[in-house]
């Protein structure tokens, strides 16, 4: 949190409140990040095309902000290969037994008032600062 700035916070959440906004009202979509890589393989060419549409434009955003702002991402640690692995397993198995992920739950089911949604919200959220206490504090791993 060296680099913090609400200004860009701030941005970024509206871009994102805006996007799954927009989605819905036009798609008549959720914006659940892990369901929309899932209908990537499971789903019928029509509805495959905005999923990819959809990722490939989450993916050329991170790109133009590099761009426009240079040396705005940190460089990542040596962390090693078999834990980034292990994580984004765990993540994907989490995301399907929780029936979504936290855009998907935080960002579009809060918005829903959700009551489903809030609880997975808190559970997420519980979750990574008890990992990452548990890492850093207790096992001093990362």
């Amino acid at each position: 949190m060296e680099n913090f700035t609400p200004y860009s916070a701030l941005i970024g959440g509206m871009l994102i409140g805006i996007s799954a906004s927009l989605l819905l009202l036009f798609n008549g979509r959720i914006a659940g990040i892990s369901g929309i890589i899932s209908g990537v393989f499971t789903t019928t060419a029509g509805d495959r095309s905005w999923r990819l549409l959809f990722l490939l434009g989450m993916i050329a955003s991170g790109f133009a902000y590099q761009m426009l702002l240079p040396g705005s991402f940190q460089d990542i640690p040596d962390y090693p290969l078999l834990l980034l692995l292990t994580g984004g397993f765990i993540v994907g198995f989490g995301t399907r037994m929780g029936g979504g992920c936290t855009s998907g739950h935080g960002v579009c089911g809060i918005g829903r008032l959700s009551k489903r949604s809030i609880i997975a919200t808190l559970v997420f959220m519980a979750s990574g600062v008890l990992t990452v206490y548990i890492f850093r504090h207790v096992l001093g791993v990362v």
